[in-house]
């Protein structure tokens, strides 16, 4: 059984930028992509990862039942990641997570771009309830739509090249702070001395480690 991508929104077109930005990242790793129909089209703020998490708990069980050796929720709120974990009889690993742990084996000050300020919050609180405070200080948005960096990589890339110019002068990480980011990280301008993470390969990274 393979490692199991939940993207929790509808969006497929997301769902396949996902799915093979980890199949680049770990090769030797069988990811499958699986979509929440049931999800709303974007989960920008709490209100759309309320919606999203029933439907996304059913997809966690139905992978869980099937044997899945490892399943990633990508969606970088971490959205429905406890509840996963109650259900789940493998690892389950979030997105956000996974990109917090990666900054802080390379070390240094990280900052988190994420898209829309409606994010800040949602993600400034976990990061503190996953005991990330230390490490990672400054949460901004680029303020552009998550759809945007599926639908127009570049553009958005503009916006997140833009947001780490006015970073701390301190800042060795700047952590993308989407699923889409796999859809811009290519696009990205000069950032001389800031290492670039991204959750998704992230997280397929770590899942290497869990199941390879």
């Amino acid at each position: 059984m393979p490692v199991i991508v939940i993207n929790p929104n509808s969006t497929e077109a997301m769902t396949a930028s996902i799915l093979a930005a980890a199949r680049r990242t770990a090769p030797d790793i069988r990811f499958e992509g699986w979509t929440s129909v049931g999800g709303p089209p974007a989960i920008e703020g709490p209100e759309d990862g309320a919606r999203a998490v029933p439907p996304l708990l059913e997809l966690v069980r139905k992978a869980s039942d099937a044997g899945a050796r490892a399943i990633v929720i990508a969606c970088f709120d971490d959205t429905g990641l406890d509840e996963a974990r109650q259900l789940a009889t493998c690892p389950v690993l979030g997105i956000g997570q996974a990109s917090y742990v990666m900054a802080e084996l390379i070390g240094g000050p990280t900052a988190v771009i994420t898209t829309v300020q409606a994010a800040v919050p949602v993600i400034e609180a976990n990061i503190d309830a996953q005991g990330h405070a230390s490490h990672i200080g400054t949460i901004r948005a680029a303020n552009v739509p998550v759809l945007l960096l599926e639908d127009s990589p570049a553009e958005a890339a503009a916006a997140f090249t833009a947001a780490a110019h006015q970073l701390p002068p301190d800042t060795v990480n700047v952590i993308i702070g989407c699923a889409g980011a796999v859809s811009v990280t290519g696009h990205l301008g000069d950032l001389p001395g800031l290492t670039v993470i991204d959750g998704v390969t992230a997280a397929a990274k770590l899942s290497r480690a869990l199941v390879g």
